[in-house]
């Protein structure tokens, strides 16, 4: 007995810091200029992995601490032109690319004026959420199915599951990119390329801000969480890891919620 623990010990010091190990992986992250998007990229550098971050602008620069291994990179991910150049140059430089977080989107709730969910604000939706990842995946397959090998990592949301409140684009965006996933990972499984969704919950971000600052809404928010407060960003850099390395290998087309346990609740108490 004392050889076998010595044995699991020794192995799990040298197996699991590798397993979960996302050194020099080659990620490129859409929407990271700023919240959720940049939050991880930041994080995933600071990890060894070289981060290229998509997105039309950048309010802030590249932090000291990870310059050499994260990069902004200005592209509109909408026009798929552009975005297949941003692949072409990385590629050109990596000979791979390992991982596409597709984690860009928008939100477009009713205004207190209207009444009838506007067609503008559906297109709009759709085109970022959801046409825009679907060509993004489509483009990144194409050079992960090279070292047949690679992940994709959407970014859905609790929306993907559950109704919610007037915005119809952005719970429609959200159950269509979750099944998206499924899809490509059925498609592109036989290439070794893996396609999972990791849904948020409530996050504090300047997204959720003003749900947030409103002390009713909130309170109502974390009587529907078990763990009975909203996320931080930081909730979601474990899960983005683990879905990027070796860790989850033998993982594809599935739903991963960090939630605190929203989706699971049955609001009965």
């Amino acid at each position: 007995m004392r050889l076998l623990k010595r044995n699991w010990q020794e192995l799990s010091k040298d197996t699991i810091p590798n397993l979960f190990s996302i050194k020099d992986r080659i990620i490129l992250i859409s929407g990271a200029g700023r919240g959720i998007g940049r939050h991880i990229s930041h994080s995933m550098a600071k990890h060894s992995a070289f981060v290229y971050c998509i997105d039309k602008k950048f309010p802030e620069k590249v932090p000291n601490d990870v310059k050499k291994n994260m990069f902004n990179v200005k592209c509109d991910i909408t026009n798929n032109r552009s975005f297949t150049k941003v692949c072409q140059n990385i590629f050109k430089t990596h000979k791979k690319i390992d991982v596409l977080v597709n984690n860009a989107g928008v939100t477009f709730p009713l205004d207190k004026k209207e009444v009838f969910y506007p067609t503008k604000k559906w297109d709009d939706s759709l085109k970022v959420n959801l046409t825009a990842s679907f060509h993004c995946s489509q483009t990144a397959i194409k050079y992960m199915i090279k070292k047949r090998s690679g992940s994709i990592i959407n970014i859905t949301s609790i929306n993907a599951e559950l109704a919610f409140p007037k915005n119809p684009a952005y719970i429609a965006s959200k159950g269509g990119l979750k099944m998206l996933g499924k899809s490509l990972a059925k498609d592109w499984g036989k290439f070794g390329i893996r396609v999972n969704n990791l849904g948020p919950g409530y996050i504090k971000t300047d997204m959720t801000k003003a749900s947030y600052a409103n002390k009713k809404t909130r309170l109502e928010r974390e009587k529907m969480i078990f763990l009975q407060r909203w996320g931080t960003i930081d909730d979601l850099i474990g899960p983005c890891i683990f879905l990027s390395s070796d860790a989850s290998k033998y993982i594809t087309g599935q739903d991963l919620y960090v939630d605190g346990g929203w989706t699971t609740n049955s609001g009965i108490s």
